[in-house]
């Protein structure tokens, strides 16, 4: 928790890189605290920020950021587009399934790569354990 509260407050420093480099290292300690605040700088200006703020939150896996990852997945950055459809799979949350659906049109190569491989794991994940015969 120490090395939280100086990370969740860098996330708000004037300097791009220093919010960058804290989005990443709370994703790193994947602690449910940072969730609120990775959450609001899905905001940030800077496409960067906004994509290690998504991974990071795909790191903790915390529901709150389901919705607000779905919504991301409109942002205007390719890079932040991509990161979020990773977040997102990494989650596996059903809520996902058809926001990334709609998401495989998306405009960029890369992006709808990241989506086709986020429906893969969310299907690995829903799917019944075929060893279990009960």
């Amino acid at each position: 928790m120490r090395a939280i509260e100086p990370l969740i407050k860098a996330l708000k420093d004037e300097d791009t890189v220093v919010r960058d480099k804290a989005a990443e290292a709370l994703g790193n300690i994947g602690d449910g605290w940072a969730v609120e605040p990775l959450i609001k700088t899905l905001t940030d200006e800077d496409g960067c920020v906004r994509a290690d703020a998504a991974w990071a939150l795909g790191e903790i896996g915390d529901e709150r950021a389901v919705e607000p990852l779905i919504q991301a997945l409109n942002d205007e950055d390719k890079y932040v587009r991509w990161g979020v459809a990773e977040a997102l799979g990494n989650m596996g949350d059903g809520r996902v399934f058809d926001p990334l659906v709609h998401a495989l049109q998306d405009k960029d190569t890369y992006v709808r790569e990241a989506v086709e491989e986020a429906l893969k794991k969310i299907k690995i994940k829903r799917s019944p354990d075929i060893n279990n015969t009960n």
